[in-house]
């Protein structure tokens, strides 16, 4: 995903879309204090993670007046003409730009909302969603020999073996890759993201310094050595049709509207529930990229990669970390994740 709409789509997916670490799950909890009989005093939130509603659930608008913890009758709802005003720091262990990285983010945000969202949300309209797949598959596969080469460097040649299997599967019978028939029965060959940056990160290499650029999105350092070698492998190696723009520029495209569909759900409940989503978002994608070098060390199960957000620990959905805005508003104690 090379385009603008890139960054959103790996601000909280980039996946590799695989999520954040095994301690993005506590449940977000509140504080009890004592109350006279004659007032009752709001609690504080502490900072948390909320855990993933039901699909489909219907949540209240963030404009509802919340509630007092113990009596469950409406407070008087914030003052519109008030100023919140939250300060970052010039600089943190990690993120030594991060006033410049959090108004790349604010920046890609806006161009977000005018305009890459409506065109994913009109792509996923207009294309049914099999088509859609069958799109993502098929430019999936085509990564799948970059996948195995970086398991051979991190010594997994069992690993590498499945991987090399899933491509001749998918590429055969799987028409082009247009369908991943090798995650089916009989042959049971989950797809598995691996990479340059993850190759790097198995031998000990750090992160170094987190970075939000606009074409695409948060990534460190290291992350952005590793995708740059990744991105050119296959045009230099294969050639022609991967390194001519007629097919590089609408397979970016069409992975970029797809990402941004995945994350849709996520980004907006970031957007509404966060109280600074910059911070949120970075947190995230650095616990989760460190989850995936976990993964590989065998500290952690490898995560479902068919999933747009899943933990790497237990391959089950994500919690998307978000620090709730005080107070919270009424009834919402969890995140949607959306389809795709």
């Amino acid at each position: 995903m090379s385009l603008t709409s890139l960054s959103l789509a790996l601000a909280l997916s980039a996946t590799p879309l695989a999520p954040s670490s095994a301690d993005l799950s506590p449940a977000i909890t509140a504080t009890e204090q004592a109350a006279s009989p004659a007032a009752v005093q709001p609690v504080a939130l502490p900072p948390a993670s909320l855990p993933p509603c039901p699909q489909g659930a219907a949540l209240p608008s963030a404009d509802a007046a919340p509630t007092v913890p113990g009596d469950g009758t409406p407070s008087a709802p914030a003052d519109d003409n008030a100023i919140v005003v939250t300060a970052r720091p010039e600089s943190e262990p990690g993120d030594p730009m991060l006033q410049l990285n959090a108004q790349s983010y604010e920046v890609v945000q806006d161009v977000d909302e005018a305009l890459v969202g409506p065109v994913a949300m009109a792509y996923k309209d207009a294309i049914p969603k099999p088509l859609r797949h069958g799109l993502r598959n098929f430019l999936r596969n085509l990564t799948e020999p970059i996948v195995a080469l970086n398991f051979l460097l991190q010594l997994k040649p069992g690993k590498a073996a499945e991987t090399v299997g899933r491509f001749a599967i998918n590429t055969t019978i799987g028409i082009g890759g247009l369908f991943d028939l090798a995650k089916r029965d009989p042959f049971n060959l989950p797809y598995r993201r691996n990479g340059f940056a993850n190759t790097l990160g198995y031998y000990g290499v750090e992160p170094g310094a987190y970075l939000f650029l606009p074409l695409i999105g948060p990534t460190t350092v290291r992350d952005l050595v590793g995708g740059t070698i990744d991105g050119l492998l296959l045009p230099t190696v294969a050639g022609a049709p991967f390194n001519d723009p007629y097919f590089t520029l609408p397979a970016a495209t069409l992975s970029a509207l797809q990402g941004r569909i995945q994350i849709d759900e996520q980004l907006n409940a970031l957007r509404t529930y966060s109280n600074d989503p910059y911070v949120d978002a970075r947190d995230f994608y650095l616990k989760r990229r460190q989850a995936e070098i976990d993964a590989l060390r065998g500290r952690v199960a490898y995560p479902d990669a068919d999933l747009p957000f899943v933990n790497p620990g237990t391959g089950g959905p994500v919690v998307m970390p978000v620090t709730p805005i005080a107070p919270m508003t009424s009834g919402v104690d969890c995140v949607p994740v959306g389809g795709f």
